[in-house]
């Protein structure tokens, strides 16, 4: 089967849309299909063209961003030339461009399956709220177009403004999640390198530093927490300034400093450090205040590397602590409710804890590539 899949950010680009495209990519590839990304080449060094993982990256150039959105006046050229190539279009929202790839789509009598990843929710602006607006039509110009439309969690499309109107077209998948299995060495290392002995307990953030992951709630939650343990202390993993975040990071600044003694962050880790940063953790935090965060991967490979989660109880988001078993919520943007759920699995972390192998079972990237060849082969047969 040819699969193009069409979305706005790749790797190395890092966010829990590209990573799920990533590992779904690399899975329907290594099942013998051949796989194109077409995407933005959204810093000027990256290659046009290249293979990886088996996979066929096709990246076109950008000419001006909006906020979090790029414009590529080539796309719609390239996608003439790729759609008819391929036997089904597999389109990830959010995008400015995918009503146009839909379309492409449905006039050439490809299957079109979209799957909705969160919300675009952008800072206040007349610019923004006019993108927004635009995004906003152009969701319920693809929804309309497509025959299938994928979401991770039917808690989520229940609840989604977009998704809820096209109940019929929706099929739910559990999204792809993998982790190195981490040991006792990695993470001795990890700690050594970070000089992290002789505090704890540690709480885990794994996010880009943006306005939607929350992290003020958590360095407010920080007081009341320390009441009960002395020596917590926040690491933080992921990019520091993500892309049209430049002014939370401002606003973040003096909340930073304040609990600077109590804040560590450990930068963008690979794959291995990510599993040894948490292994690390005696508690993982995901304090989304939106529904730009539909689920929250990180709390499944928090799960796989024995760490609980502590997470915003938003549609979605709320699900991978019940499908574990590992975590509670709490209501979003409330500091002294995520304090309390914090000391709550602190104070009880072996209720918290399950055995790895189902959890990777099921969520497995092969696990998922099967699932949407199954989607894909189903609309091939009644196209």
């Amino acid at each position: 089967m040819r699969i193009l899949i069409a979305l706005t950010y790749y790797r190395p680009h890092i966010s829990g849309l590209t990573i799920y495209v990533e590992r779904m990519a690399k899975a329907l590839a290594a099942r013998g299909h051949s796989v194109t990304v077409l995407t933005a080449q959204f810093e000027p060094g990256l290659a046009e063209r290249e293979t990886l993982d088996g996979v066929t990256i096709i990246r076109v150039p950008v000419v001006a961003r909006i906020s979090k959105g790029v414009v590529m006046p080539t796309i719609g050229l390239v996608a003439w030339q790729l759609v008819p190539q391929h036997d089904v279009l597999s389109i990830h929202l959010p995008q400015l461009d995918a009503a146009g790839f839909a379309l492409r789509g449905r006039l050439l009598g490809k299957p079109v399956v979209v799957t909705y990843h969160s919300d675009l929710l952008l800072p206040p602006s007349l610019l923004n709220a006019a993108a927004g607006a635009a995004v906003e039509l152009s969701n319920h110009l693809v929804a309309l177009q497509a025959d299938a439309l994928v979401a991770y969690t039917d808690d989520f499309a229940r609840h989604s403004r977009l998704l809820s109107r096209y109940r019929p077209k929706v099929h739910t998948i559990t999204p792809p999640v993998e982790i190195p299995e981490p040991t006792a060495e990695t993470a001795d290392a990890f700690k050594q390198q970070h000089k992290l002995d002789g505090r704890g307990p540690f709480i885990g953030v794994a996010a880009r530093l943006a306005a939607e992951k929350g992290v003020e709630y958590l360095l407010e939650a920080l007081p009341r927490i320390a009441e009960r343990y002395p020596n917590a202390t926040v690491l933080h993993a992921g990019p520091r300034e993500a892309i049209g975040e430049r002014a939370y990071l401002a606003r973040m600044q003096p909340l930073l400093e304040k609990f600077s003694d109590r804040y560590q962050w450990v930068g963008s880790l690979n794959a291995e450090q990510l599993a040894a940063f948490f292994k690390c953790c005696d508690v993982h935090v995901v304090a989304s205040v939106n529904s730009t965060e539909t689920f929250g991967l990180v709390q499944i490979e928090a799960a796989l590397c024995g760490t609980p989660s502590v997470a915003s109880a938003l549609p979605g988001v709320r699900m991978p602590t019940h499908m574990t078993g590992m975590g509670r919520t709490f209501p979003p943007r409330d500091a002294a409710a995520l304090a309390e759920a914090v000391i709550e699995v602190l104070d009880n972390r072996g209720q918290y804890v399950r055995p790895r192998a189902p959890i990777a079972e099921m969520f497995s990237p092969a696990t998922v590539a099967l699932k949407y060849e199954a989607l894909f082969e189903r609309l091939l047969e009644h196209a």
